[in-house]
């Protein structure tokens, strides 16, 4: 695999000339100079998740046909390529990063009785729950196994951390169907265990893969972490703002499942009278659901929780600051501005 060319590339295009671009560029940029890394994945991917049992095998395709961003695994190569050349080894781990992620969007729609994922029917609704459940259980045995072949006992071991916070972030939002929590604290122990944790553990995978030093893999940690609140802060705005077209999800989703998300907390702290018309669109109460919307948007709530994701990005951008000046170190600050300004 060639990946001293792809850090030379790297390294062409952080030339000051170039300077100027917008992140969007620069995130193309990337996938583009990690063509070879990235085809390498994404074969992977398609190759792991035919191995198993039918018809796991064929809800764990429909999935990852239905594309994404590849988000993690850049994050987790371009930690890497901060200490130079990409070892093979953090291909592997890139693999993993979103095969985990796969397994955790298998179970969430299950939890959810999500009807769609990314613009088409979620595999739940065509194999069943059950058959969802083990595709996504299957994906996660396949990440496991990867792991303990290439990886550290340390990145072993944060890993199995990083799935225990998955586990507790889904526990308290689900907690939350029949105990209604809006609180902040509630709101962001969901997002830092369900959302950060994976792209914290990714990216200091990435740095511990390559032989980093102990403090330089945990600003590379922090920095995900950071990153993955900005992701999810962007992500709950897109519910109430967003165009289903790019988003691949109807809007107003979480609402209907019963996710309190921050845009909609803010509103409530706004107007207490609203709690009220949460727990009606509990019952599933439309007019109800209807006044939350229209208070979200009234209120320019989603504004609010935007300068938060763009903080959230600063704080990830500052983390960088102790690693060694790098084109790849300037990738991964690229990647945090184009999160958060999606669809602006």
């Amino acid at each position: 695999m060639q990946t001293s060319a792809a850090v030379a590339h790297l390294r062409e295009t952080a030339q000051p000339e170039r300077v100027g671009q917008t992140a969007a560029r620069r995130l193309a940029d990337v996938h583009a100079l990690l063509g070879t890394e990235m085809g390498w994945i994404d074969a992977e991917l398609r190759r792991t998740a035919q191995v198993g049992m039918s018809p796991a095998v064929e809800s764990a395709q429909h999935l990852l046909d239905a594309g994404g961003k590849r988000v993690r695994p850049l994050t987790l190569l371009l930690a890497a390529a901060c200490f130079g050349s990409i070892p093979q080894a953090a291909c592997e781990l890139a693999v993993v990063a979103e095969l985990i992620h796969l397994a955790t969007l298998l179970h969430d729609d299950v939890v959810d009785d999500a009807p769609e994922r990314r613009g088409k029917p979620a595999a739940r609704v065509l194999w069943g729950n059950a058959v969802s459940v083990l595709a996504g259980d299957l994906l996660l045995t396949h990440a496991l196994e990867r792991t303990h072949a290439v990886a550290p006992r340390s990145v072993l071991a944060d890993l199995f951390a990083t799935l225990r916070r998955l586990v507790d972030g889904e526990v308290i939002q689900l907690r939350g169907r029949t105990e209604l929590d809006a609180r902040r604290a509630t709101y962001f122990s969901i997002v830092e265990d369900k959302t950060a944790s994976l792209f914290g553990w990714a990216a200091r995978a990435g740095a511990a893969i390559a032989g980093a030093d102990e403090a330089l893999v945990r600003a590379l940690g922090e920095f995900g972490a950071h990153v993955g609140v900005a992701f999810q802060l962007v992500d709950d705005v897109l519910d109430y703002e967003g165009d289903p077209a790019q988003t691949g999800k109807c809007l107003h989703t979480d609402l209907r499942e019963g996710k309190m998300t921050l845009p909609l907390i803010l509103a409530v702290e706004n107007e207490p009278a609203l709690h009220r018309d949460l727990l009606a669109a509990r019952d599933a109460d439309a007019q109800a659901e209807a006044r939350l919307v229209a208070a979200v948007r009234s209120m320019k709530t989603g504004e609010e929780v935007r300068t938060m994701a763009e903080q959230e990005t600063e704080r990830a951008r500052a983390a960088l600051a102790l690693l060694p000046v790098s084109p790849a170190r300037e990738m991964l600050a690229a990647i945090a501005t184009e999160l958060t300004s999606r669809a602006r």
